[in-house]
């Protein structure tokens, strides 16, 4: 290959939460019909797609209205993200058994949603939420970094979630190219191999970094809950090894995933979302190691947001694992918006994987990295799947700044008393299971009862210190 990958030492990797492409970048060319400045076709939204009301009438997706209470927590309610739910958006039934995907579900399974949610203690559906706003979509004026990101360097717009379920198996997908057959949230560690584990093997180095406290990814994996602490900071932490230029090989970055985060999960605020993606962005540009970074921003999994894409079903399952619910690890989830950033990266760059092999999914951030840096495949799955270095065409490294004249929106203040997060009790519930002195058998301790985000964040903070201690003692 001719690419420029050889030149990357530093990969960097931001998740965030939740979000379908359609939902956050398809209309991110609709003034230009759906083709890139580059002449390459995109495949995004014509305005004229449309999901069925419980009564049969045609939804048509639409534009988000700038200017209202709602237009930063659209659809204004967490929509069904897991496997059963996911069927349904795709196929109008949780068993779609061997049904042609015509992703015409969105507005009756948000419907389902919102019902349950409005009599379920802990669940909270902003005020005005309905059914039909599930085909809101941001426009690229909204969500100015991240269309200005996309638009000034690559846009994957055939990336898709690794499997049709929620955050953790995704995330385990991101990691270690495999869930192990788990396809919920319930859950909550890994025991398979990880492309960090892989990294030290071969005397590579890599950082996860939590926003403002311990990451997510640290307790999932028996691989970095092992590693030493010093493979492990926080968002400031990272600003300053990319200030100095100590980066490391690969860097995992997670969003605060509390109610009052940047995470960007439904229906907590996007506009906090854009901040961070900015900051990860200026941190990296105005480092000395700029012009040797790719950064890779991307979602987990969409999150019950309508995208009107149906899934490829031509996904390589990972391993012999037994998929719960009878899935059999053949079909991707649906897709995510990802970005490739990157002064070798020409910009207005629609980035496709080669026609006829399979789509982008998670684990080609395995794959990336892999080549790059000669490792062997973790599972069948990140063997299979295509890398991006074809994306870095560029000899010389670009010195302009797509983002020069965008202005971030504007956040909304913090919550008093926010409540706790899905993420958040899965931390806790983690956190709760680490072996700590005189407490007997550390799995069978039930996680302490926590209402509010700062005392879960609070909890968990206080866990890891102590296991920190005992470990180092």
């Amino acid at each position: 290959m001719t690419d420029r990958l050889p030149d990357i030492q530093h990969i960097v990797v931001l998740m965030l939460e939740n979000r379908s492409f359609d939902h956050m970048l398809g209309f991110l060319y609709a003034a230009q019909g759906n083709v890139s400045p580059q002449g390459q076709p995109f495949e995004g939204l014509t305005g004229s797609e449309s999901n069925p009301d419980s009564s049969g009438k045609a939804v048509k997706a639409f534009p988000i209205a700038a200017g209202t209470a709602l237009t930063y927590f659209m659809p204004g309610a967490d929509p069904g993200e897991g496997y059963s739910a996911t069927n349904a958006q795709l196929y109008g039934s949780e068993h779609p058994g061997s049904a042609v995907a015509t992703n015409a579900g969105f507005v009756t399974n948000f419907a389902a949603t919102l019902a349950w949610e409005s009599r379920t203690p802990g669940w909270t559906p902003l005020a005005g939420a309905q059914a039909t706003d599930i085909m809101g979509m941001f426009t690229p004026a909204l969500l100015p970094v991240l269309s200005g990101l996309a638009r000034g360097f690559a846009v994957c717009d055939q990336w898709y979630a690794s499997a049709p379920t929620e955050t953790l198996p995704n995330r385990a997908f991101a990691a270690a190219a495999t869930s192990q057959g788990h396809m919920d949230d319930k859950t909550t560690s890994f025991t398979a191999p990880t492309i960090f584990g892989l990294l030290t093997q071969h005397s590579l180095t890599w950082r996860i970094h939590g926003y403002d406290s311990t990451p997510l990814t640290r307790l999932t994996f028996s691989d970095t809950a092992n590693a030493p602490t010093t493979n492990f900071g926080l968002f400031t932490d990272f600003r300053a090894a990319a200030a100095a230029g100590t980066l490391p090989a690969y860097t995992f970055l997670e969003p605060d995933f509390s109610a009052n985060g940047n995470s960007q999960h439904p229906n907590y605020d996007v506009a906090a979302g854009e901040q961070f993606i900015h900051d990860v962005y200026y941190a990296l540009r105005a480092g000395p190691a700029w012009n040797q970074t790719l950064l890779i921003v991307t979602y987990d999994e969409h999150g019950g947001c309508y995208d009107h894409v149906p899934p490829p079903t031509t996904a390589v399952p990972p391993d012999a694992s037994v998929g719960e619910f009878g899935f059999d690890f053949k079909r991707f989830g649906l897709r995510v918006p990802t970005l490739l950033i990157s002064p070798l990266i020409a910009p207005g760059t629609v980035f496709r994987a080669p026609a006829g092999g399979l789509p982008f999914d998670h684990t080609s951030i395995l794959s990336t990295l892999e080549r790059r840096w000669s490792l062997p495949a973790l599972t069948a799955r990140d063997a299979a799947a295509p890398d991006v270095g074809a994306v870095l065409t560029l000899a010389t490294a670009r010195t302009d700044d797509p983002l020069a004249s965008v202005a971030v929106p504007a956040a909304r203040a913090a919550r008093a008393n926010a409540p706790v997060s899905h993420l958040e009790r899965v931390q806790v519930e983690m956190a709760a299971r680490l072996p700590l002195p005189d407490e007997g058998d550390a799995n069978a301790r039930p996680p302490p009862g926590v209402h509010t985000s700062a005392q879960a964040r609070a909890y968990i903070e206080a866990r890891v210190q102590a296991w920190e201690r005992r470990r180092t003692a």
